[in-house]
């Protein structure tokens, strides 16, 4: 049975890129026939390094600013950092969820649907560009949003400057990363990280020169992200309208918007979007129990802001790996869910968190072993405030081994068309049990344990929320392997 649905995927990709030639077609139906752990090497090895590549042009600004500017730098960082993962969130919202969808619609045979939502995600990305832009030369607006990420009086006009000219050059975010997606499933992992490191080099390369060079400050750095990302822009742009041979092409007649489409792209993409939205919540929360109880510490709220804000920082770039091994498993995921090939998918899945795991206890080893020399290359002088940053990096990575498997396992709900699952694992982390977290912890810790303060409480949230979210992953991870089961003995049938 196994083999006869084989046959037919390669049937169905002939049939559905017979436009393309042979080459584009096998690299599409190799999806559900190459080797499993193969495959998952060759397409997460790019992807990995594509999404440390985009998280590092957070962390490349809080070098180049620390080194200039100090703890103020890193503060007008942490201030601006809910609205930057926002913008991550809407780019991840049509990127991923296009991208999902098209590798389904692959996977069924359907070749223009899945241009169609390649085309789709671009116009979206242009529509949601220009609201956000416009948004942003509201200064009203803006001090509002700044209000709520706790930018302090001392760096508010700073911040106010970062954002708004990162939110003039957001079209360059929207589709430098959100369809750069498209081109892994397209069969080019490594042209799809290559757009990524071109934009990464340009980033730090400009920030060198602004910041550094020119001494343009907070604006510099801006101006270097939107430079970085105006380079993957081009390159993943010229991938799909000028590269022969490739398997989906950006055609504008399949670029107009349909309802449905949009809805089940959206419907997709929910969960990365979410995640994202999580995450700025918790930023803004954070932000606000740092001013609180940072003033009541000997750094200052300015110190807490820039302390905790580097140490979330490196906790979001040690992640990236972990979410880059769960978007390359998204295609395969999707291909072989679509063709029905069931034994495909729970191989995939659990390879993909065997390699997940491996990669975050890496990291893991790294940050114990050098917490004070990372921390020091974020311009951090003063020795208490080294001290206090690298034992708060130490703790809220402490259960980073086991934290790729809650990672994986939401990502495999949204691959194989379960967004509402997807969803639901997104929020416990970020929602259901971080933010509870940071609110409760600094009043009962301390009660607890008498050497600590409200604002060494802060850094033990992750963890906590952490742990609890692994144990919700598994007890959904054991009941989606009992489903599989039934698919695969034709007990229950399935519709995507």
């Amino acid at each position: 049975m196994a083999q006869e649905q084989i046959e037919q995927v390669k049937a169905s990709a002939e049939k559905a890129d017979g436009s393309s030639g042979a080459g584009s077609s096998s690299s599409i139906s190799r999806m559900g026939t190459a080797s499993i752990p193969r495959l998952i090497v060759e397409f997460a090895i790019p992807s990995i390094a594509g999404m440390v590549v985009n998280g590092a042009y957070n962390v490349i600004d809080s070098v180049f600013l620390g080194q200039a500017m100090g703890a103020t730098g890193q503060a007008v960082m942490t201030a601006a950092n809910p609205i930057m993962v926002m913008f991550m969130a809407l780019a991840m919202l049509i990127g991923n969820g296009g991208n999902a969808l098209c590798a389904l619609r692959l996977g069924e045979g359907r070749h223009e649907d899945a241009e169609r939502c390649l085309g789709m995600t671009v116009t979206l990305g242009i529509l949601i560009a220009a609201v956000v832009a416009f948004i942003a030369l509201c200064p009203i607006t803006v001090d509002f949003l700044l209000s709520l990420t706790s930018a302090t009086p001392e760096i508010l006009d700073q911040t106010r400057l970062f954002v708004r000219i990162l939110s003039a050059g957001f079209i360059f975010q929207l589709i430098g990363m959100g369809v750069n997606n498209f081109i892994r499933t397209a069969g080019a992992p490594n042209r799809a990280l290559g757009t990524m490191v071109i934009g990464a080099v340009a980033c730090t390369a400009f920030n060198y020169l602004f910041v550094i060079v020119f001494g343009w400050g907070v604006a510099g750095s801006a101006l270097a992200t939107i430079s970085g990302q105006a380079a993957s822009f081009v390159s993943v742009l010229w991938y799909f309208l000028f590269t022969p041979g490739v398997p989906l092409k950006l055609r504008l007649r399949l670029m107009g918007l349909k309802v449905r489409v949009v809805g089940r792209i959206c419907a997709l993409g929910l969960p990365s979007f979410i995640l994202q939205v999580g995450i700025a919540l918790v930023a803004i929360v954070s932000n606000a129990m740092l001013v609180k109880y940072g003033s009541q510490h000997p750094l200052g709220a300015d110190n807490a802001l820039a302390s905790i804000g580097v140490v979330t920082r490196l906790t979001m770039f040690s992640i990236f790996p972990l979410i880059g091994t769960a978007v390359a498993l998204q295609p395969l995921l999707g291909f072989n869910y679509g063709a029905r090939l069931i034994a495909r998918v729970r191989k995939t899945y659990f390879c993909g968190i065997a390699g997940a795991t491996g990669i975050a206890l890496v990291l893991w080893v790294i940050v114990q072993a050098f917490s004070h020399q990372i921390i020091g290359a974020f311009g951090l002088r003063d020795p208490q405030l080294v001290d206090f940053t690298a034992f708060a990096l130490r703790v809220q990575l402490m259960m980073l081994p086991l934290v790729g498997f809650q990672i994986v396992t939401s990502n495999y709900f949204q691959a194989t068309g379960q967004p509402a699952k997807s969803i639901f694992l997104s929020l416990t982390r970020q929602i259901l049990f971080l933010i509870p977290c940071y609110l409760a912890l600094p009043i009962i810790l301390p009660g607890i344990f008498s050497g600590l303060t409200g604002l060494d409480a802060i850094y033990f949230a992750p963890p906590v929320a952490d742990a609890i979210s692994i144990f919700v992953a598994g007890c959904f991870a054991a009941f989606e392997l009992k489903r599989l089961k039934k698919i695969e003995s034709g007990s229950i049938k399935v519709h995507i």
